[in-house]
């Protein structure tokens, strides 16, 4: 979130001011923050499986594991 709003600024100002880099580099920096952003949904998601799946492991004890597949 912060780069997104940092990236803003930037491009605001460098719209304000004629200044095509600043802007670039302000829109850059927005798009860097919303790739941060989904990478950390993603990783939210896969711990939020991965918990699912041991607390399922932790209430079926019984539960076989898999065989190892040509050991």
């Amino acid at each position: 979130m912060k780069d997104q709003f940092k990236g803003k600024v930037e491009e605001l100002k460098g719209k304000l001011t004629g200044d095509r880099t600043l802007e670039a580099k302000g829109k850059a920096r927005q798009q860097w923050g919303n790739a941060k952003a989904k990478a950390h949904e993603v990783l939210n998601d896969v711990r939020e499986g991965w918990d699912k799946r041991q607390r399922y492991n932790d209430e079926n004890p019984e539960r076989q594991p898999r065989p190892e597949a040509n050991p």
